[in-house]
């Protein structure tokens, strides 16, 4: 299946022209889209009969009084009402994917880690079967906290669709190219893209070129949204228009399927006779969105110091603590290094914050060793970390002409809570046993006199 070609029987609204065909720009836009003319109706949400027998039906992301800046909401326009794609729940076991809290007593999550890539294995894998939980943070029923996860994906969905009551799900590939068919459109998503999907969104997720290996943020808590950008101003950063959002798709199949649902920390299944992706037309703002991580244009210092990684923040999910983000999503990209007599990479540091990291590909400059890509690292709150020796050393001698970092990309997920490691990533996870010994080497520079060492 090649990028454009849409699934047998799917429907889509027709393609915009240029570099968005298949989608709409903007961040938390207003969006209207209709797979059928006339299916969308016009100034009034809810007609008593809507066109094409359709059935009209609201999804919301926010509470119905949340203020109107935050409020989102979609109306869909669709083949079937959703309690048509309900049943008998069962219970269903995926025992790699964990919610917090997941404390395991036996397992340390005190300690700075960093792991290899998580090997596909032999076995066929899907979107869920696949997914293996590394870290939580929080709690799934407070509504508070993340978790984050590897997914190894070798096969396709078919007549499987599933959602998440409990969380929007952040997706940053690694390797493979994936399809996400939502019921709000179709988005497809390779290596430096990112996607949002929406909770409480189904979707079915096939492999377009395999195998797939990438990381997922499953937020708990409030939306991502871009971060405020204060006195750096209107531009740089993350620019929404760079942001896509499908248009409209829809299957009218009637085979047997099966939908699986998280919530609350539990997956439940049950059988239906169709297919769930039914929605003709939409509009509203809460919809999924990619991102080409490509067109983030980062931002620094340009004559000394460097200021705090927050500056390369994607997107935030904001906590009840103004300034203090249930999770942020922050990239290390190709960029220039220009500062004058500066430590340029990453300083040694001990935060209140938990950071996650993943390397998407190249090498990271704080760890030229080590941290390679598919690989992950994490350093919990208030443990130190920072460049290893021989980063210090090379950055501590060099001639300070200006530099660009390239071939890089490697991101952050930051939180507020402590980030738990799941028996999977303490125990079958590939774990650097040695990793804390990068810092051995560093010596004691003092010897009492003055001047610079």
């Amino acid at each position: 299946m090649t990028r454009h070609e849409l699934p047998q029987g799917m429907v889509r609204a027709p393609s915009l022209t240029g570099p968005n065909d298949g989608y709409m720009p903007g961040f938390g836009n207003d969006f209207e889209t209709e797979a059928l003319p006339g299916a969308l109706p016009q100034g009034m949400n809810s007609p008593q009969k809507c066109a094409y027998g359709l059935y009209g039906e609201q999804l919301s992301g926010t509470a119905f009084t949340a203020p109107s800046h935050q409020n989102e909401r979609t109306w869909c326009y669709r083949i079937r009402p959703s309690v048509k794609h309900s049943g008998r729940y069962a219970k269903l076991d995926l025992p790699y994917w964990k919610s917090a809290p997941c404390i395991d007593p036996d397992v340390i999550s005190l300690g700075q880690y960093r792991w290899d890539p998580v090997p596909h294995g032999d076995q066929p894998l899907s979107w869920l079967t696949g997914m293996r939980t590394m870290t939580t943070a929080g709690d799934v029923n407070t509504q508070v906290g993340m978790a984050t996860h590897i997914y190894l994906v070798t096969q396709s969905m078919v007549d499987e669709y599933f959602y998440s009551a409990d969380s929007e799900m952040l997706i940053v590939p690694q390797e493979g190219r994936l399809r996400f068919c939502t019921e709000l459109g179709v988005i497809d998503l390779e290596p430096k893209e990112i996607a949002i999907i929406p909770r409480g969104l189904v979707y079915r997720v096939e492999v377009l070129d395999g195998p797939c290996r990438g990381f997922v943020c499953e937020n708990y808590g409030q939306k991502f949204e871009l971060p405020g950008r204060g006195p750096i101003g209107a531009n740089c950063m993350a620019n929404r228009r760079d942001f896509k959002t499908p248009v409209a798709a829809f299957e009218d199949r009637e085979t047997p399927s099966t939908l699986t649902i998280k919530w609350c920390g539990q997956f439940h299944s049950c059988e239906i006779g169709h297919s769930p992706l039914d929605v003709v037309a939409w509009h509203g703002n809460y919809a999924p969105v990619k991102y080409d991580l490509r067109t983030y244009c980062p931002v620094g210092a340009i004559l000394f110091d460097h200021p705090d990684p927050s500056i390369f923040t994607v997107l935030t999910a904001p906590s009840g603590v103004p300034g203090t983000a249930n999770i942020d999503f922050v990239l290390f990209r190709e960029r220039w290094m220009v500062a004058e007599n500066t430590f340029r990479p990453p300083w040694y540091h001990k935060n209140i914050m938990s950071e996650l990291m993943g390397n998407i590909y190249g090498q990271y400059d704080a760890k030229p060793q080590g941290f390679v890509p598919g690989g992950m690292s994490l350093h919990n709150m208030m443990l130190p970390h920072g460049p290893d020796n021989k980063a210090f050393e090379g950055a501590s001698n060099a001639d300070l002409q200006p530099e660009k970092l390239d071939n890089t990309m490697s991101f952050m997920f930051e939180t507020r809570f402590p980030q738990h490691l799941t028996p999977f990533a303490a125990n079958e996870a590939p774990l650097q046993d040695d990793y804390i010994d990068c810092w051995d080497s560093l010596e004691k520079k003092f010897d009492g006199t003055p001047g610079v060492k």
